[in-house]
């Protein structure tokens, strides 16, 4: 009889044994990159449809680790993520030098982040939080001929120590109020004491610089332009949309009783981090720097449906974060496919791109109108999921911020298709051989984008795990 772990810690084992795989590949004579990337691609396949074995409930070690079936489907989700860089990314990950080492810490990544889903206790929460952390910011300095890329690792490591001690800090108070770090004990001792309150605080302004949340999010766009596109991929959907789950059960089960406390932060924070990340998007020449801002403002809608405090504000961020996977990943796609070709990152660049490349073109535009949230991709579902859940509330003034900063991204979205279809360049970026497998990797990015809006059953699903 299999042991009741094994199903319940299939997801981490799994992981666990292609690090193991990996490391076994470097220590014998190793294998060149053209042979191992497929190997590697297989195997986070397998990883991704492990998920889908058993849909189990239960915890291990006294409640600190626990699974459910929502749980596994938003590992699941980020499982899917990893395997699309995988495949995305080929063209660099052919090149680079140390292939093995570049996905045995974007594994270790994942496999913290797993563990910190599961996580039932604020110490084993932590450790989770630095597994996921700390192999990242050596994955920014992964081009290691360039310097921008050290830089964006250095500020990085500077801004992940700053968050992890203020977290640290947070949670003594939070332990030293309480007398406990169990998640499933803390909500009966939270009678919302100013030390308890100051704790709180402390943790969510650590979240706010894990998902870049205004005025917390000055070292992303640093960070994602000098990170490979690889790692920026990485950055913007798989560790945001980890965090974003931690985050609503923090919010949603652990520190529900001072719901009146993180309603207002979030209020004003989410406010703040569309406008400016709005603001400085439609400023940016840099496709790394565009996108990175344009991520800012997609984390203040996803706090909009995170306000809503029910299970319908759950089902719109879950579902959100699902199709701006697909959205962000073949925009970052293109990126990387110009960007090993020609070396172009500017939008000055991809001017004339649809006259020599109009594959590229239609992925990059279709991924951006989803981004948008213009009909009928699943883009304009997601963001209507997030302001409905978040109209629940009653709070319409923040509906119709929100409304308002979905008309000013439309200018800097469309601006950038304009570019691609409609300008000329006198130096236009020449047609790309682009690879089968990238270009299958587009095609299945940019299906999702359109039957994901077109198809309920996925939403109701994801209704059905949160209720």
């Amino acid at each position: 009889m299999i042991p009741d772990f094994i199903y319940l810690m299939r997801s981490e084992l799994v992981v666990t044994l292609i690090i193991f795989f990996l490391l076994f590949v470097k220590i014998g004579k190793g294998m060149r990159n053209s042979s191992l990337l497929p190997v590697i691609q297989f195997l986070l396949l397998v990883n991704f449809l492990s998920h889908f074995a058993c849909h189990c409930s239960g915890n291990l070690f006294g409640n600190m680790f626990l699974v459910t079936p929502l749980i596994t489907m938003q590992k699941a989700i980020l499982s899917l993520a990893v395997y699309l860089i995988s495949l995305l990314c080929t063209e660099w990950l052919k090149k680079t030098e140390h292939l093995a080492e570049f996905f045995l810490l974007m594994l270790s990544a994942l496999l913290g982040m797993f563990f910190l889903l599961s996580s039932g206790n604020l110490l084993i929460f932590y450790l989770s939080l630095e597994l996921a952390t700390i192999p990242v910011a050596a994955m920014a300095n992964f081009d290691l001929h360039k310097r921008i890329s050290s830089e964006a690792a250095m500020k990085m490591i500077l801004s992940s120590a700053f968050s992890s001690g203020i977290l640290l800090f947070g949670i003594s108070l939070v332990y030293g109020s309480t007398g406990t770090l169990s998640f499933s004990a803390l909500p009966a001792l939270l009678n919302g004491s100013p030390l308890q309150i100051m704790g709180f605080v402390f943790l969510f302004t650590a979240f706010a610089f894990k998902l870049s949340i205004v005025p917390f999010h000055l070292w992303t766009a640093d960070v994602y332009e000098g990170a490979p596109v690889a790692v920026t991929s990485f950055l913007s959907v798989v560790s945001k949309g980890a965090i974003a789950f931690v985050f609503m059960t923090f919010l949603y089960k652990v520190f529900q009783p001072l719901h009146t406390t993180w309603y207002n932060l979030i209020f004003i924070l989410s406010i703040i981090t569309m406008v400016i990340g709005n603001l400085f998007a439609l400023r940016q020449n840099n496709i790394k720097r565009f996108l990175a801002f344009s991520s800012i403002a997609q984390v203040g809608f996803i706090l909009v449906g995170i306000s809503s405090n029910d299970p319908g504000g759950m089902t719109a961020v879950i579902f959100f974060i699902l199709v701006y996977v697909f959205s962000n990943l073949a925009a970052f796609g293109v990126a990387d496919v110009i960007a090993v070709s020609t070396g172009k990152e500017t939008i000055e660049d991809y001017k004339g791109l649809y006259a020599t490349n109009p594959f590229l073109g239609w992925i990059l535009a279709l991924s951006l109108f989803s981004l948008a949230g213009i009909p009928p991709t699943a883009g304009f579902f997601g963001k209507l999921f997030l302001l409905t859940a978040g109209a629940s509330t009653g709070n319409y003034w923040l509906i119709i911020i929100a409304g308002l900063n979905m008309v000013i991204s439309l200018y800097y979205y469309l601006k950038l298709v304009r570019a691609m279809f409609m300008d000329k360049n006198e130096n236009p970026i020449p047609k790309i051989y682009v690879n089968r497998t990238v270009k299958w990797a587009m095609v299945l990015c940019a299906l999702a984008i359109i039957l994901l809006g077109m198809f309920s059953w996925l939403y109701d699903h994801i209704h059905s795990l949160v209720a």
